[in-house]
């Protein structure tokens, strides 16, 4: 069992300074290779039918590097759509069903985050399964959390893990959004209300690349032994 996977690549990366003056974030390079690619590597492992990014920043150089590699490409313009309008303006790419969505700005070290979703999948229960990561396991993150997780996996909201970047998701509730550009947090709360999102707890560790000491940090990881 596998799903399509949207690669949300179409932010400023204003974080990252002066490494995105002339690139857009995604195609900042880890370890000898663009961001993006440490993403879609873990996408092919579990051979989706479909790989989708959307772009808005300089989305010329990523067009050049992704199209080669067969994943299909959606503009966003003249407005950034943000997650959730990204994804649903993506939806004709992607389909009905559930989709992978994923963050180009994380690297992770140990399994594939996303073969762990796919084992834990329970469309009955879950109309939302997250990977969280345990702060202990997370680097460069500042933050303190962005929901708590409970026994059986279900999330609140709360001080507790960090959103990892990476999900399955159903897509039906994207049509009861009226804005044009939203967050998926708009969906999540809904969600959250029902009580049909969940979450797992990444095994190995994590980085945020979304600001120049990441690049370092993320390097030190991927060539470090645990």
């Amino acid at each position: 069992m596998s799903f399509p996977v949207m690669l949300f690549a179409a932010g400023f990366g204003t974080r990252m300074k002066h490494l995105t003056a002339d690139r857009p974030k995604p195609m900042v390079e880890v370890a000898g290779k663009p961001l993006i690619d440490h993403a879609l590597g873990l996408a092919q492992e579990i051979t989706p039918p479909t790989i989708v990014a959307n772009l808005h920043y300089r989305p010329e150089q990523l067009l050049d590097h992704l199209t080669p590699l067969g994943v299909q490409t959606i503009i966003e313009s003249p407005l950034i759509l943000e997650t959730g309008g990204g994804l649903r303006n993506a939806m004709p790419l992607l389909g009905d069903g559930p989709v992978i969505t994923m963050n180009t700005d994380a690297v992770w070290r140990g399994q594939n985050p996303l073969r762990l979703l796919l084992d834990a999948w329970d469309p009955e229960r879950m109309d939302a399964l997250l990977m969280g990561v345990e702060p202990a396991r997370a680097l460069e993150h500042t933050g303190s959390g962005d929901f708590t997780m409970s026994p059986n996996g279900q999330l609140a909201r709360g001080v507790g893990v960090i959103y990892g970047g990476v999900q399955i998701i159903k897509t039906e509730l994207l049509a009861e959004i009226e804005e044009e550009a939203f967050s998926l947090n708009l969906v999540w709360d809904r969600m959250l209300a029902k009580g049909t999102m969940h979450g797992l707890s990444y095994p190995g560790r994590w980085c945020d690349v979304g600001h120049p000491d990441g690049v370092t940090t993320a390097e030190n990881l991927l060539a470090s032994d645990v």
